[in-house]
């Protein structure tokens, strides 16, 4: 399964897909890292891995829709089946969002459906939950809504900040996300209306 990546910063996510290609059962290959951010991190993580990358720039585009027609074009130029949003900080289109149906998937922070948007961590905290974690789902037009293929928890320590906590919940992010790629590269993954079914079985019902 070929797999292109969208970022807009560090890459860490991306780099655990990279990392994940041990040559086993990993029968996926990233063929292409767009970056809406000229500099990006995760971009020199790819050109080390030899991964071909691309810099779309949204500042460059009049409105979202052109600019992820212009995504859609690179990415279908190199034939990927799959996108993986790692980090990517635009809020993507309809049409964009449509034409990659059950073929888009993005990693959120906490184990949805609780907790959807941004500053999640210090919302756990300020809500003074004991467990959180992260999930890897399809993407749907609601922000951080989709049938979810995967998910890990994580435990909420007194003492936590939003950043110690962020950094605990990104160990879990850089497992769950190779193992949902993992999964689908495999076929084991199907979609039934808003339910994601991981050999046949659903393991996450739709909220």
């Amino acid at each position: 399964m070929k797999i292109a990546v969208l970022i807009s910063g560090r890459g860490s996510n991306l780099q655990a897909l990279i990392d994940a290609d041990d040559g086993n059962d990993w029968t996926a290959d990233i063929v292409l890292v767009i970056s809406n951010i000229p500099g990006a991190q995760g971009l020199e993580r790819a050109e080390k891995a030899g991964i071909q990358t691309t810099v779309i720039d949204h500042q460059e585009f009049d409105d979202r829709e052109t600019f992820d027609a212009a995504m859609t074009k690179a990415i279908e130029a190199t034939a990927a089946d799959l996108v993986c949003l790692a980090g990517f900080m635009r809020i993507l289109s309809m049409p964009f969002i449509d034409h990659w149906r059950n073929r888009l998937i993005n990693i959120h922070p906490s184990r949805l459906p609780a907790f959807k948007g941004l500053d999640v961590h210090q919302r756990v905290l300020n809500a003074g939950e004991l467990i959180t974690g992260c999930t890897v789902h399809f993407v749907r037009d609601d922000m951080d809504t989709g049938p979810i293929i995967t998910q890990a928890s994580v435990p909420v320590h007194d003492g936590d900040d939003a950043d110690i906590l962020a950094a605990r919940v990104l160990e879990q992010e850089h497992l769950i996300y190779p193992e949902a790629v993992r999964l689908i590269a495999q076929g084991r993954v199907t979609v039934d209306g808003e339910q994601a079914l991981i050999d046949g079985e659903i393991l996450y019902p739709a909220e």
